[in-house]
């Protein structure tokens, strides 16, 4: 059965200090964040590659990772633009950005045609959850998607606030809704969020999600909905998938199982984060867990 890794990279980086972040050499032989993910999915029976990026990047992420990874599997490229726009919509003056997770994904319609995984370019997940996820989607029936759950104090960063998919599940690992929820910042005792305490232990979406085809047509229509919904000046609002599963799993049109993972996630969310992530790599390949040559 043909599954397919989709890795979004089009992100701008900004609070990486406007460089290209997930092209940064992370590895002892200048691998960066996406050749572990890469081969960790490989393993796990996925088959091609498409990359979601920006045109403006096109160049170097071809040369960077791109050239050397079509020589293992397939690769294909979606290009998320800031005027990759639904007929009837314009982009509102001022603004710059793309919008949002949603968008990169909608940009595989017609290139992703079968059960596929969803990752950010700049997060380390772990082998276990790429396994999990491709034996759900051989088997998994249109609408039916999964997730994999990460525990929150696993997945925060030591120079400052982030961003995280907060879940609350059901007795079956059934996810009931999604929170989207910003500066959430580790504490001596736990962890707080804008302020207020939050549950360390509670799972979060690290944006890594099992879904089947349909989806991309599910994402065509939220993202008229959302461009719809917004008003007269806003210029930062963001369509972002967590965001929509959690309305899709609130209609009822989609079903999420969250699967559990016990990997530690890490990534490179601000600059400094650069050197935890480079001495967790040389951790696991001492472990073991990875060769000194990632495809050797």
């Amino acid at each position: 059965m043909n599954t397919t890794l989709v890795i979004m990279a089009a992100g701008i980086g900004s609070r990486f200090g406007g460089g290209i972040k997930q092209l940064e050499p992370v590895g002892p032989s200048g691998e960066i964040i996406m050749d572990y993910s890469i081969h960790d999915a490989l393993k796990a029976d996925f088959n091609k590659v498409v990359f979601v990026i920006r045109r403006d990047i096109e160049k170097d992420f071809k040369e960077i990772i791109g050239e050397r990874i079509s020589k293992i599997c397939d690769v294909d490229y979606a290009y998320q633009e800031l005027d990759m726009l639904p007929e009837g919509f314009c982009v509102p003056e001022g603004r710059t950005k793309p919008w949002g997770t949603g968008q990169a994904i909608l940009a595989c319609k017609g290139i992703v045609n079968e059960p596929f995984i969803i990752i950010n370019a700049d997060d380390y997940y772990g082998k276990e959850a790429f396994f999990k996820v491709h034996d759900f989607l051989v088997s998994a029936k249109p609408k039916n998607y999964c997730g994999a759950g990460f525990i929150l104090k696993n997945t925060l960063s030591d120079n400052g606030g982030v961003t995280r998919g907060v879940c609350r599940l059901d007795e079956d690992m059934h996810l009931v809704d999604i929170t989207e929820t910003s500066n959430i910042e580790k504490t001596p005792d736990g962890a707080r969020a804008n302020g207020a305490p939050i549950d360390p232990d509670s799972y979060v979406s690290m944006n890594m999600w099992g879904v089947t085809p349909e989806y991309i047509d599910l994402l065509e229509e939220g993202f008229v909905e959302f461009l719809s919904s917004l008003e007269d000046g806003d210029i930062k609002s963001e369509f972002l998938v967590p965001v929509y599963m959690d309305k899709l799993i609130k209609n009822k049109t989609v079903s999420v199982t969250m699967l559990e993972t016990s990997d530690k996630w890490f990534g490179v969310t601000y600059k400094e984060d650069k050197q935890v992530v480079v001495d967790s790599f040389k951790k696991l390949i001492k472990d073991g867990v990875y060769g000194e040559k990632l495809f050797a």
